[in-house]
């Protein structure tokens, strides 16, 4: 609805050569989100999860011939979050589109509010930490892990790239609105997290103590290094306790997503079978 109670008029735009088009196909890279203090969110599901989360979208672009059934209630929500109602046609549509076989849906959203000072957590939270991370779909992928597993924040340190990547938005399907999120370099990172009393348990192939020998109630802050070269020295100097996953293979690690859910939920299990279970966070 618009701000007097009526529905928003409904626009229609045929031609790829139009400038709202074109802005759409800018807002791929970081540069132009980043000046327009927006984001790009594709798909049925992602939009209508960011929609549940909260979001108020600035406008939504539908194609008819590729919407599923589903389309009509996420449009009409939509509506009802302010968004403009923009139909394209096919040709369009996949010209904007970022991603293989699109169901016809794309909303323009607000940026992800991702500022430290911004953050707040409870006195025992469970905190992930990114440092580094290079690729989108591990992001996004860690994104859909802390959303299941109650995970109270996800931290980026040193990024590399932004929470609001259509890549990352698609790879979490829509949890990037769903789960508190931040970044800063890993000076500012690691000052955040110990000024909180968090326990800094880090992730390495090379530590000693198995990750089911650690204590991972608490406040904790579980953090996870960049895809080839892991944690930095800086984070395993000051980190409070290191651990490995048990490996029985010939690889001497795992996928960086697939690690911080291995860890994650190491930690969500020693929290309900903890016997202080009210002094940690709920489990959703």
């Amino acid at each position: 609805m618009a701000a007097d109670g009526h529905r928003l008029a409904e626009l229609e735009i045929t031609s790829a050569a139009n400038p709202r088009i074109k802005q759409l196909v800018a807002l791929r890279r970081r540069r132009e989100r980043d000046k327009a203090g927006v984001t790009l969110v594709e798909g049925e599901a992602e939009i209508g999860l960011a929609l549940s989360a909260g979001v108020r979208p600035e406008a939504l672009y539908y194609c008819q011939d590729l919407n599923s059934p589903g389309a009509g209630p996420v449009i009409a929500a939509a509506v009802e979050h302010g968004a403009q109602v923009i139909r394209v046609p096919r040709v369009v549509f996949e010209k904007v589109s970022y991603r293989e076989g699109p169901d016809g849906l794309l909303a323009v959203v607000p940026a992800v509010a991702s500022g430290l000072d911004g953050l707040s957590v409870s006195r025992t939270p469970l905190v992930l930490v990114c440092a580094g991370l290079e690729k989108p779909g591990n992001l996004g992928a860690i994104l859909r892990t802390a959303d299941a597993a109650g995970v109270e924040a996800v931290i980026a340190a040193d990024p590399v790239t932004d929470w609001g990547n259509p890549n990352v938005v698609r790879a979490s399907k829509g949890t990037v609105f769903s789960v508190p999120v931040a970044s800063g370099p890993s000076g500012q990172v690691l000052d955040w997290i110990c000024a909180r009393g968090l326990r800094i348990v880090a992730a390495t192939p090379a530590a000693a103590q198995l990750m089911t020998a650690a204590d991972l109630t608490g406040p904790v802050a579980i953090a996870v290094g960049a895809e080839q070269t892991g944690l930095t020295e800086e984070w395993l100097a000051r980190a409070d306790v290191l651990v490995r996953i048990p490996m029985f293979g010939r690889a001497d690690s795992l996928n960086v997503s697939t690690s911080a859910a291995v860890l994650t939920y190491e930690a969500v299990r020693q929290r309900m079978q903890g016997a202080d279970l009210n002094s940690s966070p709920p489990v959703r």
